[in-house]
């Protein structure tokens, strides 16, 4: 039997290893040129790639071996992941072809679409900064509206698209498309529910101080009273990160070269990123994507990342983030097998993605990599930390919005889901739902359609970042400076030691205990939030 299944892996690998590559290609050209041939040619190698693993006579083949008659833990590890992975795939191949085909169109579509604001097409980045720097209520109100405009085009595909993979996925015996999801994904929807009620519980208190403040200081920057306060007030379209705070970040930025920062930071911590920058596409332009996002295509050390860098605190950093997840792909042991040359899971690239996009709001990195003058430093130091913690906060409330709202979009698709919407960022996020407003706000953000049941990976990402950090400063860098985190060759060193070298070989929360000593741990995550040094 475990000849058998070593037969059918190494053919399986010769089949998906070339198909996974040119597909990576496809959708890579597809998103740095907008390219409607590209497109076409991702979405069918894409659904190419879906038909292998919606193989009834391999699923049923893997089905009939027992996992522990194999005696190599990688095989038996290889065998987990591939039994999971078709399991989520039986299906039609004339249903694969119309899901793909959907998430094409439906791609295209937030790729390419640039909003209508004031008679202009304007970029994501253009309203970002109106949002960002307008002190005219009216004016950040049209801004904020048009950022939502894509939902309005994209919202009856979207919920097309979930009845579609409801169907699908209750056809296979699952309650609906969220609940196959988690559990494919090797994480326990009770657990993690109970633990996004324990994170609402526990941050309501910190949350409640810092908005407090927040709207008097937004209450006298624009002249109104805190009771007239709305969404648009608050910089990010979804107030998912929170608006500058005493110190506004951003003027640190503006002369600044953020894809030289950002080598001169990871050389120093021991994880050279040239390779991967070579390769990747930094710089916004017509029909690019404007999103960020990295991409491993090959398994063998071609990572590349997409950004659309402007001279910002935000995209400072967004690219130390993307260059969090590429530097995990890119240092993964390459001598394991290529079905295990991947994070152990999506949250766990997300927590080390979220542990370096930290780090610019740390005094000691500032001074070092932006050049920051030693007083300035200082000076920021303890808002910088303060906004740190505030976006931790704020964060930790957009996650509470979209995982709550994303079950009762899967339990529900006909329901009013542009009602249901407002009522969540009410109740979690506290702002007040703009009069008359009946739009899909929520189909304005890419996740909702194209990363579907991912967004909770977030919010574990960051709790495993936190315990990282922990352990980083009390162990690999006990008796230290302090700020060594920030330049130590010993982080990288420790990263691709215990978290990046053992890749998939292990459930996600093993690899964490593997890592740090103990399972997830929420304790480090709530005590950042306010505390001293939270980087």
């Amino acid at each position: 039997m475990e000849q058998r299944f070593r037969d059918f892996l190494e053919n399986h690998v010769n089949e998906v290893r070339p198909l996974a590559r040119e597909t990576a290609l496809a959708w890579w050209e597809a998103n740095v040129t907008g390219s409607e041939e590209a497109f076409e040619r991702a979405a069918l190698l894409q659904a190419q790639m879906m038909k292998i693993y919606a193989r009834e006579h391999e699923y049923r083949f893997l089905q009939e071996i027992p996992n522990d008659s194999l005696s190599d833990p990688l095989l038996r590890r290889q065998h987990k992941l591939l039994l999971d992975e078709y399991r989520g795939h039986q299906m039609s191949e004339k249903t694969i072809d119309e899901i793909v085909q959907r998430e094409k169109e439906i791609e295209k579509e937030y790729n390419t679409y640039r909003a209508l604001f004031r008679g202009q097409r304007v970029s994501d980045n253009a309203l970002r900064d109106i949002l960002q720097k307008s002190t005219d209520s009216e004016e950040r109100r049209e801004a904020w509206e048009a950022s939502k405009q894509i939902g309005e085009r994209v919202a009856d595909a979207v919920r097309e698209l979930v009845r579609i993979r409801n169907r699908e996925a209750r056809r296979l015996g699952f309650r609906d498309y969220y609940a196959m999801q988690l559990e494919l994904q090797e994480l326990d929807e009770m657990r993690l529910f109970n633990l996004l009620e324990e994170l609402h519980q526990l941050s309501n208190a910190p949350f409640q101080r810092y908005k407090q403040k927040l709207d008097a200081r937004l209450a006298e920057r624009f002249g109104i009273a805190v009771d007239d306060l709305r969404p648009w007030h608050y910089t990010d379209p979804f107030f998912q990160s929170p608006p500058p705070g005493e110190v506004d970040l951003n003027p640190l930025f503006e002369d600044k070269d953020i894809e030289a920062i950002s080598r001169q930071f990871y050389a120093a911590v021991g994880l050279p990123v040239e390779p991967i920058l070579e390769r990747s596409d930094l710089y916004e332009r017509e029909g690019k994507s404007q999103h960020a996002f990295c991409i491993d295509i090959d398994r063998e050390g071609d990572v590349r990342i997409l950004c659309n860098l402007r001279p910002s605190e935000r995209w400072m950093g967004t690219m130390l983030h993307e260059l969090g997840h590429a530097v995990y792909d890119y240092y993964i042991d390459r001598s394991l097998p290529y079905l295990l040359r991947t994070p152990a899971h999506t949250l766990s690239t997300e927590a080390i993605a979220m542990l370096f996009g930290r780090m610019h709001r740390n005094a000691s990195w500032l001074q070092r990599y932006a050049g920051v003058p030693a007083e300035q430093a200082q000076a920021v130091a303890r808002p910088a930390i303060e906004e740190m913690q505030a976006s931790l906060i704020v964060f930790t409330r957009w996650v509470l919005v979209m995982t709550h709202f994303e079950r009762a979009m899967y339990a529900d698709p006909d329901s009013d889901l542009n009602s249901l919407w407002w009522q969540l960022v009410e109740k979690y996020q506290w702002l007040t739902k703009p009069e008359g407003r009946n739009a899909p706000d929520w189909c304005a953000k890419v996740h909702i359609a194209l990363a579907p049941v991912y967004y909770q990976n977030y919010i574990l990402g960051e709790m495993e970042a936190s315990q990282l950090v922990h352990v980083l400063r009390t162990k690999v860098l006990a008796g230290e400076p302090r700020d060594a985190i920030v330049y130590s060759p010993k982080v990288g060193e420790f990263l691709k030691e215990k978290v990046f070298s053992t890749g998939a070989t292990l459930p996600w929360e093993e690899a964490l205990q593997y890592a740090t000593g103990e399972r997830l741990n929420p304790a480090y995550f709530v005590a950042q939030m306010e505390a001293e040094e939270p980087i």
